[in-house]
């Protein structure tokens, strides 16, 4: 294992392979920030030239936190797929990502897949530009079912994202109206509590899940409060269909999430048990590049394998729904509009490589340098690459967690160029209410007092 490359007469060396992947990764201000990422962009491209030549084996030996350190670690390495490890261990990572992208049956390539860990996958985004990363991940149909189910064929789904700044429930419920009557919440009717506490937690449950009822929805509720808040609500015979949780690709970064895998495992099987969804898939897990460096917890490697070793801890569970917030965390981590572009790709298609699915909150904050025609070009990238879901909100603005994203006009517009529809049971109740017809709005599209004349 050869760590170094000449290029003209300098050579650059490497340490390790935690070392390579880093300075191997296109450039990202949290790497900046903590150290890790190349120097130039000579030394970028011996690294690229350096991992290009190391094989699977390799580095699946060498994790970002060695096994006997980390639960992350030891849920990746231990549900590994060994007969699928063996097909591959021997292949060069330049030759995985030649494969990855010649190969016509995306199914033989997540077959492969459960044999990567997810250091291994993060290395084959690293070879990949951004046209490789949504020519790949575009050929990865990955389903799982709630009450509905998400990742059909041409379907671009979205999560209806109400949030209030003081939980009210008129608001909740009028922004949660006017969504649905744009043709948004088929992915999710998901609220984060400004309030996390067991009895806000019941009350938007109650709320969320009477309004589905009553207006007969075919959809899922959940409730962004902490896990364990979700599960002393659960307790209390109060119902929902999807627990959330924001995870992290280290142990020590869960930690500084109070959650730890054991509590993961336990909510899984409560809400399977005791939740009202209909189909097996419970969870709703969201991340973020640069979440692990944010509570120094990232071990000294770059934050797109961080990122990534959040989709093999998330991969254990078979959730429902994972969602990277790529701008969220600011410009500390993810700069500007080129880098904020490319890291919601790196994260569909690694998401999409672990088998999950995968969806983006196109987003950033009001001190990055990014405006809305910069989450606008990253949305109708993603739907050109598969990409399950993304955010509704109300004119894509966030008044409680304070940061921009996507509206719900927005994803009306995208279904409509790239000419995708709803999860298709919403879609048909779509039509039936006169809101989406023929894949144009209807008559009754964004007109909310339908719900309540």
């Amino acid at each position: 294992m050869i760590l170094k490359e000449m290029i003209g007469s300098h050579t650059y060396t490497f340490n390790s392979i935690k070392e390579v992947l880093a300075k191997a990764s296109e450039q990202k201000s949290g790497d900046t920030l903590a150290g890790v990422g190349a120097c130039s962009k000579m030394e970028r491209v011996a690294a690229k030239e350096v991992l290009a030549r190391l094989t699977v084996g390799e580095i699946t030996e060498n994790p970002a936190v060695p096994y006997d350190k980390d639960s992350v670690t030891r849920i990746i390495i231990d549900d590994l797929d060994r007969a699928a490890f063996e097909k591959v261990k021997n292949v060069t990572m330049a030759d995985l990502r030649e494969w990855i992208l010649a190969a016509q049956n995306g199914d033989i390539i997540l077959e492969i897949c459960r044999g990567l860990t997810s250091e291994v996958i993060a290395a084959t985004a690293k070879l990949m530009g951004n046209l490789d990363l949504m020519y790949a991940s575009k050929k990865l149909h990955i389903e799982a079912t709630c009450n509905t189910t998400i990742g059909g064929e041409n379907v671009l789904a979205s999560r209806l994202q109400p949030n209030h700044p003081i939980d009210d429930g008129n608001g909740v419920i009028a922004s949660t109206l006017e969504g649905l009557s744009y043709g948004v919440g088929d992915a999710v009717l998901g609220l984060n509590p400004a309030i996390d506490t067991v009895e806000s937690t019941i009350n938007i449950w109650n709320m969320l899940g009477n309004l589905r009822d009553t207006f007969q929805i075919p959809t899922q509720t959940c409730v962004l409060s902490h896990v364990t808040t979700q599960m002393n609500a659960l307790k209390t015979g109060a119902k929902a269909d999807l627990c959330f949780q924001s995870i992290a690709g280290s142990q020590a970064a869960l930690d500084a999430f109070g959650v730890t895998v054991e509590m993961l495992e336990e909510a899984n099987a409560m809400f399977r048990a005791e939740g009202s969804a209909k189909g097996p898939n419970v969870m709703y897990f969201e991340t973020g590049q640069g979440s692990e460096l944010s509570s120094n917890a990232h071990f000294g490697a770059d934050q797109g394998v961080m990122e990534n070793r959040c989709y093999g801890l998330a991969r254990h569970y078979k959730p429902f729904l994972v969602n990277t917030v790529v701008g969220f965390m600011g410009p500390e981590y993810v700069f500007d509009a080129k880098e904020l572009l490319r890291a919601g790709l790196e994260d569909v298609y690694c998401g999409h490589m672990h088998g999950l699915p995968m969806g983006c909150d196109c987003c950033y904050t009001n001190h990055m340098p990014t405006d809305q025609n910069d989450i606008e070009n990253l949305f109708i990238l993603l739907a050109a690459a598969g990409c399950h879901y993304v955010m509704g909100l109300p004119q894509g603005d966030d008044v409680m967690l304070m940061y921009q994203s996507t509206g719900y006009h927005d994803v009306a517009a995208v279904r409509e160029l790239t000419k995708k529809t709803a999860i298709p049971e919403f879609d048909a109740w779509l039509q039936a209410n006169g809101i989406w017809v023929n894949g144009k709005p209807g008559e009754n599209f964004g007109d909310p007092t339908i719900f309540i004349r």
